[in-house]
């Protein structure tokens, strides 16, 4: 693409994409409510968690003094055989307290609803299955939006460039993954979608096309364990899109490359999902990415992640790390070893 870079998916995996002019939008909203509350914003939520409690608190608290009201128990002067619905409740903040103490079970012992009052005792029942319905989704949702595996996503890296080169006498391209957490990331998939604009041979112009990539690891079709950084390939052969693409090429076209892995969490066995997209500037012709696995002088094999996005000619041999360099990263080894395990006690 030429001048600005207009991206559908931006670099750390985010929609571009804005939806607008949606006819009956809140309805739609409010018709998948869960969806919807667990999609908000932690501020929105922390607020609607706040406001639902405060609120049913109010809207109980004002039936018990209507009730009360209704009954004569705020006469000045009552008789004496006169029994209140609601002992103890004389104005709107005693009856408001008395509903705080109801739904949160405090159970001070000062307020309560008398047994000569069956309309109190029927709101009682009302508040606590109500607001015990209206707890389990709220607790819900919070707990729904803390288990989504999305910050998990967040800890898988890419590479920030892309490359092409000849592997195993194939012209592929290729892309690095690294799982930055220790935990690992189980039956890992590797996608691809080539977005670019199709004018079809009736003159319509569509904005974007999609076409399918697959991403295999040094050519076979097993899903790997992320144990360590991983370089997926896409072979640049008759079948792939973009079979026809040459380095000259890659300067004027027009496609982003979407990438996508899939992944099941070890821990939890919870998918995560986790993108990326490279327009042709970030895709380099005739370079391959440097090793980051390294042997240290006891054996260890280390990930070097300062290389992760270094990248040299085709063909250059591989940089190779001296005996003060090996120890440094086997000396980092032994730290990081140390911290995990003293978190792990």
């Amino acid at each position: 693409m030429s001048g600005e870079i207009r991206r559908v998916v931006s670099k750390d995996g985010h929609n571009n994409v804005k939806i607008d002019n949606v006819e009956g939008m809140i309805k739609l909203f409010l018709h998948d409510i869960w969806t919807t509350v667990v999609d908000m914003k932690w501020r929105y939520k922390i607020t609607l968690f706040a406001s639902t409690f405060v609120m049913t608190w109010f809207t109980f608290g004002l039936v018990f003094y209507l009730i009360g009201l209704r009954n004569g128990d705020f006469a000045a002067d009552p008789s004496s055989n006169h029994t209140a619905c609601v002992m103890n409740v004389e104005t709107l903040t005693g009856a408001y307290l008395f509903s705080l103490e109801t739904q949160t079970t405090i159970g001070y012992g000062f307020r309560h609803v008398s047994e000569e009052c069956p309309l109190a005792i029927l709101a009682l029942v009302v508040q606590l299955v109500v607001t015990g319905l209206a707890e389990i989704f709220v607790t819900g949702a919070f707990l729904a939006k803390l288990a989504r595996p999305k910050k998990r996503a967040e800890s898988i890296k890419f590479s920030r460039s892309a490359v092409v080169c000849e592997r195993q006498g194939k012209r592929c391209l290729m892309v690095r993954v690294a799982n930055m957490r220790k935990s690992l990331l189980i039956q890992c998939q590797l996608s691809g979608k080539l977005l670019s604009p199709y004018v079809t041979r009736e003159g319509e112009k569509t904005l974007i096309r999609q076409a399918a990539l697959d991403f295999h690891l040094d050519s076979s079709d097993e899903c790997p364990f992320l144990l360590m950084p991983l370089t997926f390939c896409h072979v640049l052969d008759a079948r792939s899109p973009l079979a026809a693409l040459t380095a000259d090429d890659l300067p004027t076209c027009q496609f982003e490359l979407l990438v996508t892995l899939n992944g099941t969490m070890e821990s939890t066995a919870a998918t995560c999902q986790s993108r990326t997209s490279y327009v042709p500037q970030e895709i380099l012709w005739g370079y391959e990415f440097k090793a980051v696995l390294f042997n240290t002088p006891a054996g260890k094999l280390v990930a070097d992640l300062s290389f992760f996005d270094e990248v040299q000619r085709c063909g250059e041999p591989p940089a190779l790390l001296d005996d003060t360099e090996k120890l440094q990263l086997e000396e980092e080894y032994r730290r990081h070893s140390e911290a995990d395990l003293r978190s792990t006690e």
